[in-house]
């Protein structure tokens, strides 16, 4: 009974945030599932860590959910598969929403992107082995452990790359990183745009950053420890949603990986407002 409040409550919050999402595509769309449903449905699928004629299974047998949901009926497995190929992915973006917070905290990560058996995978790359993989950054709020920014590449890639379109729409009081996203350019983009405080560690070879030419910028040990929490996050989504990419096309997987950072900070918000109601004083 506790297991299913807690899938109808995330049901509920993952229509809140489909809501952010037009109705329609286009004039011309047939009308019988809004984008808003489909996307809840995708969502879904990734919280279940199924595939998507699975989770119509457990719509089938589930009147509640189906009822927050606010389907008469259930799509086609096709439908979503169709949906997700047609839907952009700055529209699946926005349901992450954060824009500022107190410490940002910004590191990469590696998804393997494989749609054959282990085995398989396992004779097969020491033949002919296979280095891509799809490489996500985020920015991350490290008091809430919410996803604010997000961006995806086909790996390998330097983690340098992707530092200032992170951060460029969001503010902060400090930005830490590791000593991978170490350069002057990256702490003064902190210093100047950002009006934040960079605590990203010195390599051994690089230059000093000053702030106004005279003080020379610290790291502050309790603010750099922040940067953990980006880990966790990392380890909390691929061990609750997986770590493996099925799609074969790298749009598909990207909008997969996107799907479910969406699904973590769902879950994320569930657990936020658990706390808050154990904390707050009765009155």
């Amino acid at each position: 009974m506790v297991i299913q409040r807690k899938l109808i409550k995330f049901i509920e919050l993952a229509v809140q945030t489909a809501n952010l999402l037009p109705r329609y595509s286009s004039k011309f769309s047939n009308r019988i599932y809004d984008n808003r449903q489909k996307i809840a449905i995708v969502i879904l699928k990734q919280k279940l860590k199924t595939t998507y004629r699975g989770v119509l299974e457990i719509l089938e047998i589930s009147e509640l959910a189906r009822a927050r949901l606010n389907l008469k009926r259930l799509p086609d497995h096709s439908t979503l598969v169709k949906f997700l190929q047609k839907i952009s992915s700055s529209l699946i973006d926005s349901l992450l929403m954060g824009k500022e917070a107190e410490i940002i905290a910004v590191d990469s990560t590696g998804f393997e992107t494989e749609c054959m058996s282990y085995y398989y995978r396992t004779i097969h790359n020491a033949i002919h082995p296979r280095r891509h993989y799809a490489k996500l950054s985020l920015a991350v709020d490290t008091e809430k452990q919410k996803i604010l920014a997000q961006k995806i590449r086909l790996g390998p890639r330097n983690d340098n790359i992707d530092f200032k379109s992170l951060l460029k729409n969001l503010s902060a009081d400090f930005v830490v990183a590791d000593k991978g996203f170490d350069s002057r350019a990256n702490r003064y983009f902190v210093l100047r745009k950002m009006k934040a405080y960079p605590q990203i560690p010195y390599r051994k070879t690089s230059g000093a950053t000053y702030i106004k030419g005279k003080t020379k910028v610290k790291i502050d040990d309790k603010v750099y420890h922040q940067r953990s929490k980006i880990e966790t996050i990392f380890s909390a989504i691929k061990r609750k949603y997986g770590s493996i990419i099925r799609s074969r096309s790298f749009d598909m997987q990207k909008k997969e990986i996107m799907c479910r950072l969406v699904t973590y900070n769902i879950d994320r918000d569930i657990i936020l407002s658990v706390y808050l109601v154990r904390i707050s004083p009765e009155p």
